[in-house]
């Protein structure tokens, strides 16, 4: 066994691996999967090309600015060891500072005191030279940062989070500054995957001004550091930071001559300027001896031997990837994990079928899975299935509310804390059927953002489905978004569209409506939806009205501008007539009352239509206070998970 093998023996499992998408991250996260299966790593929407031939049953979904995603990611993995890998603003296309500052420094601050609450045994962050700005020639870690920019700003407050957690806290935390790294899986418009792409053409790239110095180290030797100080991390170490590099200068005219000597390039290379804001820095160069001192830790691989291998790599890496291509080619391509959300109440008999069901297509379709059942105050043993569910397999997830919030609710809530690459909505009576998941599937690969199924017919009285019919129609035509018809909350529905339902902040959630206004690249199946397996159904006529309205009044103002068309229409109206009857008058003074009922007709209408009026009021008015009151959409009090029931902990618990 290696020496490398031995340490990422010794780090304690689980290990989380946040930011395993990037460059660093997924380097670390393929070196631990080579010798370890408790590994698994945060991805934020679609899984990235790195993560090319990796399982999605090792990735989670993670937003750091969430404080319900990450609590519940730390909650479902419980490591022991945490490389967070995750950062913004390093380039200069990143301009977002709100956006910068949020997942740098905000997102670290809210993780540190969570992990306050687990056993976390190592948590390593990945930090940036750029922490010192200004004071960037050779830096000891002890030295002042001064930093020049919103990413330094944000680092440095990482870091010096991190300090007063590790130090004054005790938390087993450490920062690691990182200085530039090159090889496999580096972002393609650094200098080193620009290299490779241009040595294949037989010539060498327009290069920044030659005297530019750094500090080159291979991301193995970086992936080694995080491994080694996660393993050996003692509490003298803790809140510590540590230069990340080899102390040695190398300038730009020397990498050049490197390229031009190995791969013999007869074209002499051109200097010129490039984009990236950390080559606005002269010279970049680390201080390693602490790291050295504390861990004995130090680089191995030389930067030729690295630009060699490097290059190596990325020529083998090109022959079958395109880097222009390459991100639709994966969005596409990597579309293996799904998490099946299932709104239950009174479904008790129904839940055991439905998991089957579910399982049989996931396993047919090759899915990584997970089945979240929402129970939604269930009056019958709804709970007691999920828990026998979930201690037969762990892929089984149950989340228990405290009164009964609606089915709208329940897939918000099971949506907020699913973690593949899409979601899959059914009602918990199997009047959605799970086979019609493998249409979904075909047609979300082939790169619909959202599926949604269409009753083409449905199994119940012809009178009542025509009334169904003709409801759906009338609301597309009256809606200010374009709606689909005969389609219900039975859908597909890919992360990154997810994520924008969920920024949906209205209490009054109405789900259909609000897939169909984010819009996305939205296609339908077609299925016949059979009646309820058990049981009656839950909705009525008082229900459906109340469906009816939601509907209506959350997306639509056509009664408000039918009601300002009626009341334009009758005052005009009500002018000519009156108009009327005072030429009448002049004309024919012998003309007198002939009676009340034209009156009484009159009065009757117009407070009819009054009162219709305040009614339409007074229904978008209730909406308006319902969304003023900022209660709760759900409240949450069970998790079930591995066959127990356990108290729901909220971020702020």
């Amino acid at each position: 066994m290696s020496d490398l093998a031995k340490e990422i023996h010794a780090v304690p499992g689980p290990i989380l691996v946040i930011g395993a998408s990037g460059f660093l991250g997924a380097n670390i996260f393929r070196t631990l999967l080579q010798h370890r299966k408790d590994v698994f790593g945060t991805i934020h929407g679609q899984k990235a090309w790195r993560l090319e031939g990796i399982s999605a049953s090792h990735t989670l979904f993670l937003d750091l600015l969430s404080p319900e995603n990450q609590q519940d990611v730390l909650t479902r993995v419980q490591p022991a060891t945490i490389f967070n890998c995750s950062a913004f603003g390093a380039y200069s296309f990143e301009k977002d500072a709100k956006l910068i500052h949020q997942t740098n420094y905000v997102s670290t601050l809210n993780l540190l005191q969570k992990l306050e609450e687990f056993s976390v045994r190592a948590y390593v962050h990945a930090g940036s030279s750029s922490e010192y700005g200004l004071n960037s020639d050779a830096p000891k870690e002890s030295d002042r940062l001064l930093p020049d920019s919103h990413y330094a700003v944000s680092k440095g407050g990482a870091s010096l989070a991190i300090s007063y957690f590790g130090k004054v806290r005790r938390l087993p935390c450490v920062n690691l500054r990182l200085y530039s790294l090159y090889g496999p899986y580096e972002d393609s418009t650094r200098l080193i995957p620009v290299l490779a792409e241009n040595i294949l053409r037989e010539k060498l790239p327009p290069f920044v001004d030659p005297n530019v110095s750094r500090d080159f180290i291979h991301v193995s030797d970086a992936v080694a550091a995080f491994i080694k100080v996660a393993a050996h991390l003692t509490e003298e170490h803790y809140g510590e930071s540590y230069n990340v590099g080899t102390g040695k200068k190398t300038t730009i005219r020397e990498i050049a001559e490197m390229a031009r000597r190995n791969f013999q390039l007869p074209v002499v290379p051109e200097f010129g300027a490039m984009t990236d804001r950390a080559w606005d820095r002269k010279d970049w160069v680390a201080d390693p001896s602490k790291i050295k001192n504390d861990f004995d830790w130090g680089y191995a691989i030389p930067l030729e031997e690295g630009l060699l291998s490097s290059v190596a790599w990325w020529k083998e890496f090109l022959k079958t990837h395109s880097f222009f291509e390459l991100t639709k080619k994966q969005s596409l391509a990597e579309k293996t994990s799904v998490s099946a959300i299932i709104a239950c109440y009174k479904d008790g008999q129904a839940i055991p079928i439905m998991y089957e069901r579910l399982k049989l297509v996931f396993l047919k379709l090759d899915l990584d899975y997970e089945i979240i059942f929402v129970n939604d105050c269930s009056p019958d043993d709804s709970s007691e299935q999920i828990r026998a569910l979930s201690q037969k397999d762990a892929h089984v997830i149950g989340v228990v509310h405290s009164r009964n919030f609606g089915s709208q609710a329940a897939f918000r809530s099971g949506m907020e804390i699913a973690t593949k690459e899409a979601c899959v909505l059914l009602d918990g009576d199997l009047q959605d059927p799970p086979e019609v998941i493998e249409a979904f599937v075909e047609k979300w690969r082939k790169g619909a953002d959202i599926v949604y199924g269409k009753r083409v017919r449905r199994e119940m009285p012809r009178w009542l489905e025509t009334c169904y019919k003709t409801f759906y129609r009338i609301f597309a035509s009256v809606s200010e978004v374009k709606m689909p018809t005969d389609a219900g909350d039975f859908s597909l529905i890919d992360i990154r569209a997810m994520r924008w339902i969920l920024q949906c902040k209205e209490r009054d959630f109405f789900l259909r409506g609000l897939r169909a206004y984010i819009g996305f690249k939205q296609e339908s199946v077609d299925y016949v939806r059979p009646e309820r397996m058990f049981g009656r159904s839950t909705n009525n006529l008082i229900k459906n009205i109340g469906w009816a309205k939601k509907a209506v009044f959350s997306f639509s103002r056509a009664p408000l501008h039918l009601l300002t068309a009626v009341g334009f229409m009758t005052t005009l109206a009500s002018g000519l007539f009156g108009l009327f009857m005072v030429v009448s008058k002049l004309l024919f003074p012998e003309i007198a009352p002939r009676g009340i009922t034209t009156v009484s007709l009159l009065i009757m209408s117009f407070g009819a239509l009054n009162l219709l009026g305040i009614g339409l009021l007074g229904e978008y008015i209730g909406k308006i206070i319902e969304e003023a009151k900022q209660r709760p959409a759900f409240i949450r009090v069970n998790r079930i998970a591995h066959g127990e029931v356990l108290p729901w902990r909220e971020q702020n618990d």
